[in-house]
């Protein structure tokens, strides 16, 4: 990009290239966070270099990009213009009336399989006509002020953060086993997961009750499909578990492990409509949903759907 003067000037794209670089250490994971080709992405990061009088921003090393002195004297002011541009682009779409877009929503896996379930005109609460959602499954919380994604709907709600956040409900959960089996046997997460609340609940069992343990699985799917097979026992959502044939429920509703939920969305944002129609929608299957979803007998059912995996109203307006 030139001004008028004919001189290069700096272009928002490849500051945002450059600092993709910097945090991911390498030109094939940048291309994959931002969804472009390696090559564009090591054509826009030497244009961002040249500006600077052609010297490399990064140290090459075996294990990839390593940003050095040149480098590292440049992130706060990309830093600076990626902030004012990306609060451009939250208030130009919280500005637009359209409910149409694609909303992207960072989730957890039992949530996701919950409003996936909400998809189709089987549900008495449909999801927004006109919009496409784009349900990102993950550990980590998207970064909403860098519209990783639009919002999130978490068991936790973040510490601090420009944010908007609103607990919409709780899900409950149990233990179950497959409807005859006799094993005694757990099902839970890996090693690596022992901090979750249902594994930390499971180890307690053992430690308290004995038996042993059939299977680690680091996910909800593969638990609940072992679970479903006779493997053994183990925590499940309610919401999902109760109305399969297959499985029987062994324990009421655990309070001390049911999740609470909450939606998280940047504040330029909350107002853009197709993001407010996807909240409301979320709060509205939350509110139809509650006392099914807490595990409570002669509710609503929920549209039917293979197993997959997963609380009463309050907001929290964080500053």
């Amino acid at each position: 990009m030139n001004n008028a003067n004919g001189s290069a000037s700096v272009d928002w794209d490849d500051a945002r290239i450059f600092l993709a670089v910097a945090r991911h250490g390498s030109l094939r994971a940048a291309g994959r966070a931002l969804g472009l080709s390696q090559p564009t992405i090591g054509r826009r990061l030497a244009s961002f270099e040249t500006l600077f009088g052609g010297p490399t921003l990064f140290d090459r090393m075996p294990d990839g990009l390593r940003l050095n002195a040149a480098g590292t004297a440049l992130i706060g002011a990309a830093e600076e213009l990626e902030r004012a541009a990306l609060a451009l682009e939250r208030r130009r779409a919280a500005a637009s009336s359209t409910l149409s877009g694609t909303v992207r929503v960072s989730i957890g896996e039992w949530a996701a399989g919950f409003l996936a379930r909400h998809l189709s005109g089987q549900s008495q609460t449909p999801a927004p006509p006109g919009i496409t959602l784009e349900l990102v499954e993950s550990r980590e919380t998207a970064n909403l002020a860098r519209r990783e994604a639009d919002l999130a709907l978490r068991h936790h709600p973040p510490e601090s953060g420009d944010l908007y956040v609103t607990k919409v409900g709780v899900f409950g959960c149990a233990v179950y086993r497959r409807l005859g089996a006799r094993s005694s046997a757990w099902v839970t997460y890996t090693e690596e997961q022992a901090h979750y609340p249902t594994a930390r609940w499971v180890q307690q069992q053992l430690r308290e009750t004995g038996g042993g343990m059939a299977l680690r699985a680091s996910n909800m799917p593969m638990q609940y499909a072992a679970i479903r097979a006779g493997a053994g026992r183990g925590v499940l959502p309610c919401y999902a578990a109760d109305e399969d044939p297959l499985l029987e429920r062994l324990t009421p509703p655990l309070p001390e492990i049911a999740a609470e939920y909450w939606v998280i969305v940047h504040r330029d944002l909350r107002r853009a409509a197709c993001v407010r129609a996807v909240i409301d929608w979320i709060q509205a299957l939350f509110d139809h949903y509650r006392e099914t979803l807490a595990g409570l007998p002669g509710k609503d059912l929920l549209p039917t759907a293979d197993p997959i995996d997963t609380r009463q109203r309050s907001v929290a307006d964080r500053p």
